[in-house]
């Protein structure tokens, strides 16, 4: 195995040298640590975690919870956690809640407690007090994604203000007749973003005066088969039909669209169909949505553990996700009867 003492030699430099050069820890000048990569990359040196982590008391690892690991979302935002940290150095270790009281309790009480890691990025788990307080146990930095947590630094995202974009721009192209595909009550945990997201789609409606028609509400399971089968509840009734449809997450909306078209209905021309998410699939289906950067999320949640680790002094990452309507071609201006 090669040793740093080899590398060092290479490059013509001191051991401690190179050890800041490779550590990322200390001043060092970008010729010199041109120098330093170029050896190490010719000579195959890997820095060893073992030692790496007995010299720095780090273990250059960073826990990541999470409630799912087969949604398209939380993919994206572990994917944006993986890439930044890699970039730097850092593996992730995934604590995946799951259904099982005993399981999650595990995880905060045992698993986290062990020392592996050096802090903690929380997805979308709505954690209750002692769950809070065995996380800030721990003496790590913690940076949750998600709704409020007034004891832990936060990046959240205002449901209610996403969905009222999405329905508002169904309103300002005329349409009054507007369903909406929500969730089921057992989809509703974790901060309840279906029931946000409904409480901004019925704000935006009073607005402008337009009261929700319980049959224009249907629940699904935030999956593309969810939202076809919701979607063929309410175009296939009997009586008036919605003109347009916001949906809740963007693969209910993509369901949508697919049950439309087996409906006969034009998309747009007879039904116009928001989502939320910024799908990678929104594209292919020319989707009009309302973007929150799933993946963005997690390369914002990395660098603010990042910037923890490096200074004890950085200010707090409380603040508000962005997100932005895309408007395609799944939404047109209502026809004039």
């Amino acid at each position: 195995m090669v040793s740093i003492d080899e590398v060092a030699r290479k490059a013509g430099l001191s051991t401690a040298t190179v050890s800041r050069a490779l550590s990322g820890r200390g001043y060092v000048s970008a010729a010199s640590r041109e120098k330093v990569l170029l050896a190490a990359q010719e000579l195959g040196y890997v820095v060893s975690s073992r030692a790496s982590s007995l010299a720095s008391g780090r273990t250059r690892n960073i826990g990541v919870i999470v409630p799912y690991l087969d949604r398209w979302f939380f993919s994206m935002v572990l994917s944006g956690v993986s890439s930044a940290l890699m970039k730097h150095g850092y593996d992730i270790t995934l604590y995946n809640i799951t259904a099982d009281s005993d399981a999650r309790k595990d995880v905060f009480e045992t698993a986290l407690r062990r020392q592996r890691v050096d802090a903690v990025i929380a997805v979308a788990i709505e954690l209750d007090e002692d769950e809070t307080e065995h996380l800030l146990a721990l003496d790590l930095p913690v940076i949750a994604i998600g709704g409020p947590n007034p004891a832990l630094d936060t990046l959240s995202m205002d449901d209610v203000a996403l969905a009222r974009l999405a329905t508002e721009h169904l309103l300002g192209l005329g349409h009054t007749e507007i369903a909406h595909i929500g969730a089921n009550p057992e989809f509703d945990i974790d901060f309840h973003i279906p029931t946000n997201r409904r409480l901004g789609f019925e704000q935006a409606l009073a607005d402008a005066g337009i009261a929700p028609n319980p049959a224009y509400l249907e629940p699904a399971d935030f999956t593309v088969d969810g939202g076809y089968r919701a979607a063929k509840q309410l175009l296939g009734r009997p009586g008036p039909r919605p003109t347009a449809v916001f949906a809740a997450s963007d693969e209910m909306a993509i369901g949508a669209v697919l049950a439309a078209r087996d409906l006969g209905y034009r998309v747009p021309e007879d039904l116009s169909v928001v989502g939320i998410d910024g799908h990678e699939l929104g594209e292919f289906f020319r989707l009009t949505t309302v973007d929150q950067f799933p993946l963005a999320q997690g390369e914002r949640a990395a660098d603010a553990v990042l910037a923890k680790l490096e200074s004890s002094d950085e200010p707090t990452a409380h603040g508000e996700l962005p997100f932005e309507l895309i408007v395609r071609g799944t939404t047109a201006r209502l026809p004039k009867a």
